[in-house]
Formats: C-alpha cells, structure tokens, sequence
C-alpha cells in the first residue's frame, strides 16, 4: 500500500521479496544478500523506513535493490556490481505475477484477458478478510488433479454444491441443448452489463478465464446461495443481479473464483513431492465491515469445508496411487476432460524444458 512495503515467498528453492519501492514501482527480488546470501527479509511481511538491511552482516540496500552501504569495505567495492538480483514482476486486475526464469514468457496476452474479465472487480480496492493455509499431504499435480474436475464433488463437497453446478454443462459447450441455450442466455446478459463473459484460454493451456451461472439462482459461495456481503459489491459488480462467477485458473500456481460479493484466491506452492501448501484468501470490498456487512463465518464457511474434504481426498489418494498396484484407470470426459488437459499440459510443459 505504500513505499516501503514488502512480504516475502518462497518458490521452491527461491526465496523471494517483493517491495513498493519511493517511486511506488512495486519490484521482486531474490531474498538473497549479495555478501553471503543471509535472507533479507525473514518475516512473511512488514515495512521498511528507507532501507532493507542484512542483520548477518548489515549491508544495507536502498528500495529499489541497489546496494547502499557495506560496512568496513574499502572504496574500492563497485556497489552497482552487487545490487540485489531483480525477479520478472507484472501486475494485472490487481494480481501480482513474478517469475523466476530468466527467460520468462510474454505477458501481455494474459494481462489483456484479465484486464477484460477483471477490471469490473477493482480488486486493488479490495481487502483481505481472511487468510487460512493448509498443507496438503500429496503431490502437487494431485492437488491441481482434485481441482480441475467437479466429478467429486457431488459425493463429497454438501457445501460447495449448494452454488456450484455439477458437471461441466456451464461452460456452454457441453450440456443439453436446453443447457446451452440457458449459458448463452446468461453470458449475453452479463455482456449487456458490461461485464466479459464466455471463454478465453491460451493456446498452450496454461491459463483460463471464463464466465459462469451459478446453481439454482445463486448469487454466492454461502449455504443458502445468497451474498456474503449484504451491502456492498466489488467495484462496479450490481447489488441483485445473478452474475455468476469468474473462474480463472493459471498453471502451476494458482485457480480464483470472482462472485459480485467477494472473491477467492488460491495459491498452490510445492514442499517437497508429497506436500503441498495451500493458501486461501477471501477478498471483500475494501469499504465492508465485518459485523456490519458481512458475517466472517458465513463468508469462509462453504470454501473452509471444501478445502477440508478436499485435503481428505488428495492424501488418501496419494496413498493409493503409491501404491505398486496402481494402474489409472480411464477419465470420464463428461467430467474429467479438465484433468486430462492439466496432464497434457504438464506433460507438453515439461517436454519442452527438457528439450
């Protein structure tokens, strides 16, 4: 929110910081002093006065990651030669996005589309109202496997299935004809109000953002259907009007859900090969009150529950796949054409880093 600003991440093996710097440029950095590589920044998040400094040796570094200070080296030191190394950081619809490879991949196509579906959101006037992080006991890919099909979900998520629709009838290009007719309908609607709607996805798989109605005439993740936040809505979304939810899911690291009331975060980061943390965050309006406009419970309720059956079914799963005996069986494409594209796109993705 202002300069000085920072929290930190870690990236498998990388620790990075992420900071607002005097110019309000909001950079990433590898959270690694350039002397001996003690971490910056221990803390998940704080603020800085005017500089980051190194409490193993104190080298001290200026905002924007030039080196500032190195105490008792003779004048000689080129400072610039030992600024902090920089991360690839973009910003878009209120995300931020780093990458860690030296080469990473253009990202305004990805910034168009989001821009597109998310900018009615105004999530940058948004607020956290929770945060809860699990570790998951499985495989990563077993974690984005359970997500990306909804087969599950009838038997196993009471909750979620108040709002969410079963099948994958909502995407409008599956379903019965009557279903079609009912997804177009409500896309050409949320289009008449202004807001993106359909289906856009990269050519390679990586990510997706689409438009969707929810069950029975929900307007939100709660156990009646009804919005969490009573008062307000995210940027410009209308106070009655079903506008379903924006799904939008970024491999490897990250699915969001965006309703009028408020939205869903996940972030997905690998522990070791049978550990996956889970962070999730609730967005409001950043004028909403908790007491006032919404009831805490009443908002995490449904997703808290979901991310508990959810933990429950990845790690009994990972002990089964385990298993010797284990051979995969076939996927039902009515319900599972998501998790054969996620394998296609793991198998396509890692094809091509080791060419």
């Amino acid at each position: 929110k202002k300069p000085g600003d920072w929290f930190t991440l870690q990236l498998g093996v990388y620790p990075i910081l992420v900071t607002m710097g005097k110019d309000r440029v909001i950079r990433a950095f590898h959270n690694v002093c350039r002397h001996r590589g003690y971490p910056l920044c221990i803390d998940s998040s704080g603020s800085a006065k005017r500089r980051f400094k190194c409490q193993y040796h104190q080298w001290t570094y200026d905002l924007d990651g030039k080196l500032a200070f190195a105490r008792d080296f003779d004048s000689e030191l080129d400072k610039d030669a030992f600024s902090l190394k920089p991360i690839a950081l973009e910003s878009t619809g209120g995300y931020l996005f780093v990458s860690v490879s030296e080469n990473p991949k253009p990202f305004q196509p990805l910034r168009d589309i989001c821009e597109s579906y998310l900018t009615p959101f105004d999530l940058k006037n948004a607020k956290v109202a929770h945060t809860s992080k699990i570790i998951e006991k499985g495989n990563w890919k077993m974690v984005w496997e359970n997500n990306r099909e909804c087969y599950h979900c009838k038997g196993s998520h009471p909750e979620l299935t108040v709002s969410f629709p079963d099948g994958v009838w909502w995407n409008g290009m599956g379903g019965t004809e009557e279903q079609k007719k009912m997804v177009k309908e409500f896309n050409d609607k949320c289009e008449e109000l202004g807001l993106r709607s359909g289906f856009d996805a990269s050519e390679d798989a990586s990510y997706r953002l689409q438009r969707i109605p929810l069950e029975n005439g929900a307007r939100s993740f709660t156990m009646d259907g009804e919005p969490a936040v009573k008062t307000k809505r995210l940027g410009i979304l209308p106070l009655d009007e079903p506008v379903g939810d924006v799904l939008f899911y970024h491999y490897p690291s990250t699915w969001n859900h965006f309703l009028a009331d408020h939205a869903l975060s996940f972030r997905l980061l690998p522990i070791s090969p049978t550990e996956t943390e889970v962070t999730t965050k609730w967005l409001v309006p950043g004028d909403a009150v908790e007491g006032v406009d919404y009831d805490l419970e009443t908002l995490t309720k449904v997703w808290i529950e979901t991310n508990m059956q959810d933990q429950k079914l990845v790690e009994a799963n990972q002990i089964g796949v385990s298993s010797p005996a284990y051979e995969p069986g076939p996927y039902n494409m009515s319900h599972e054409s998501g998790v054969s594209q996620f394998v296609d796109w793991y198998c396509n993705t890692s094809v091509q880093q080791l060419n």
